[in-house]
């Protein structure tokens, strides 16, 4: 659940109240019971560094994909066609 603070505008007292996002925000303040309490929106603590996150960052250019190559050892495996079993009696 996220933190509201709220600010009357009366009185001068501030708070911070736990909430769901569903419940009606507060209006009555608890200091002076006035209705002139108001939500304040503060700046998000969220700070980004280096050169951020592009839809391109970790993508092979559209249309160009990479092939997968085999070894030559596969190759002949893949080639090899079963051989009739030999009789070791």
């Amino acid at each position: 659940m996220p933190i509201y603070t709220y600010r009357c505008e009366n009185c001068g007292v501030q708070f911070d109240r736990r909430q769901k996002f569903s419940d009606d925000p507060l209006t009555t303040c608890p200091e002076c019971g006035t209705d002139t309490l108001r939500k304040v929106y503060l700046p998000v603590g969220i700070v980004f560094k280096g050169s951020g996150f592009y839809s391109t960052d970790h993508r092979s250019p559209s249309g160009v994909e990479t092939p997968r190559h085999q070894d030559e050892s596969e190759k002949k495996k893949d080639t090899k066609t079963d051989s009739a079993p030999t009789d070791s009696d």
